[in-house]
């Protein structure tokens, strides 16, 4: 019997959990099947997929903006839909991009923001939005009509949305989407202070960078099912390293990496790989030599986080961005 996906991190103390969810539409795709996830809470969760791989219809379903076909989820630790208005509120959501009225200000589009909310205090709204436009660096730039910011610039102003109040848990999709270099620094930089403070952040991007940065868990989906579902450094660790051989007779460094044991060995062109396994690399260079093959290059690939990505799905990844 193999473990599922979900077992593999623990559902003590988790911010989200979902039991068997499952969305199919009219026309009968199946967006999301039997989906069990674990975020725990105080970790950055990096949600990733190929396009199509059911990211987005699992968040809406988590925040009740699309009903789910079977299944059930918990968000704080409270049942959906029941517990919605005890979770929501602590709970900020970035989903498919901004929509704000281009009309206004980036500081007024953010007062409205605000004076929507039931739960936040009128007395403190200016100084709430300034404190939230100051920590997405737009504070400068407050007094501008949105339909003159940048797609950079409204990504920021809607990250100072979901800060307008004191979050347990963010949702977050792409959320430097549209960013330049120094922006996606200071996004990543921004959440990492937000995890350092104990919230939970639950991040779907397509930037593995960024994930090998600043995630603590990933869960991967792949065509509606989630395949893998770990602490990155686990996940990681559990790929194996490949020797690399580079030279003018392949079939003779393919004798000698057989002869130690080596496996999946492979022709690259000008280069042999195989798995190394448990082997010391350095036992491999002198009985090549021996062995009469001329050694151009020879090297220890460790599989990144896109490696494993493609081991998982069978599809590549943007991971610059």
């Amino acid at each position: 019997m193999t473990e599922s996906p979900s077992a593999v991190v623990t559902a003590e103390g988790a911010a989200i959990r979902t039991f068997d969810l499952t969305k199919r539409f009219r026309s009968g795709q199946v967006a999301v099947r039997d989906l069990s996830l674990t975020v725990p809470s105080g970790s950055v969760y990096g949600f990733l997929g190929p396009n199509g791989s059911g990211k987005t219809t699992t968040i809406r379903m988590l925040l009740g903006l699309v009903r789910p076909t079977a299944g059930r989820h918990e968000l704080l630790g409270r049942p959906m839909p029941g517990g919605a208005a005890g979770a929501l509120p602590r709970i900020g959501a970035l989903v498919e991009g901004p929509a704000f009225h281009p009309y206004l200000s980036g500081r007024a589009n953010l007062r409205r923001l605000d004076a929507a909310d039931r739960t936040a205090d009128p007395a403190t709204a200016g100084t709430r939005v300034d404190e939230a436009l100051d920590r997405v660096g737009l504070l400068a730039a407050a007094r501008k009509r949105y339909r003159a910011y940048s797609l950079g610039m409204r990504q920021r102003l809607a990250l100072a949305g979901v800060l307008l109040q004191p979050r347990d848990l963010l949702v977050l999709d792409e959320p430097t989407n549209g960013l330049d270099p120094q922006g996606t620094r200071e996004v990543r930089s921004l959440l990492l202070d937000l995890a350092r403070d104990g919230t939970t952040i639950m991040l779907s991007t397509h930037l593995l960078s960024e994930v090998e940065q600043i995630c603590t868990h990933v869960g991967v989906m792949h065509v509606g099912a989630l395949v893998a579902q770990e602490r990155l450094a686990d996940l990681r660790g559990g790929t194996q390293a490949r020797v690399r051989v580079e030279t003018s007779r392949p079939d003779l460094a393919k004798d000698t990496l057989r002869r130690f044991g080596l496996t999946e060995l492979r022709v690259e062109g000008p280069a042999v790989t195989a798995l190394i396994g448990d082997l010391a690399p350095e036992k491999l260079v002198p009985a090549l030599v021996e062995d009469g093959v001329p050694v151009r290059a020879f090297g220890v690939m460790t599989p990144g986080l896109e490696d494993v990505f493609v081991s998982l799905t069978g599809e590549g990844f943007d991971v610059s961005g």
